[in-house]
C-alpha cells in the first residue's frame, strides 16, 4: 500500500451504510485504520466479529454496547477494547458519533 500522510476531512467520502449509520474512513495504512461512525437514535450495529483488534472511543451520544455477551451503556469520553474475533455490537440510545481504530486496517472497508 502506498503511504499517504494527510487525509483531509473535506476530501473523505461519507459512506451511507443504511439504517441511520454512516462512516468516514479518516486515515489508514497497512497496520492501522481510524474510522468515524455516525448513528441516528435507534440505529443498530448488529452483533458481529472480525479478526482485527479494535478500540472504540465515543465522541458524542449514548450507546448500549454488547461485548462478549456483556452489556454496558457508554457515553462521550468512554472507550472500549475488542480483541480479535470477539462478538460485539451496539444500539444507539442518543444520536451519536464514535471513532473506531483497527489493527490491521479493514481491507473490507476499502473495497467498493
Amino acid at each position: 500500500m502506498e503511504v499517504k500522510n494527510f487525509f483531509m476531512n473535506l476530501e473523505v467520502e461519507l459512506q451511507d451504510l443504511g439504517n441511520g449509520i454512516s462512516r468516514k474512513i479518516l486515515a489508514y495504512n497497512d497496520n492501522l485504520m481510524i474510522v468515524e461512525v455516525s448513528f441516528d437514535k435507534g440505529s443498530v450495529g448488529t452483533l458481529h466479529s472480525h479478526p482485527h483488534e479494535q478500540i472504540t472511543y465515543i465522541l458524542e451520544g449514548e450507546f448500549e454496547f454488547t461485548i462478549n455477551g456483556v452489556k454496558k451503556v457508554v457515553k462521550a469520553g468512554d472507550s472500549m477494547y475488542k480483541q480479535p474475533n470477539i462478538i460485539h455490537g451496539a444500539i444507539c440510545l442518543k444520536k451519536g458519533k464514535l471513532l473506531d481504530i483497527f489493527t490491521p486496517h479493514r481491507e473490507d472497508f476499502l473495497k467498493k
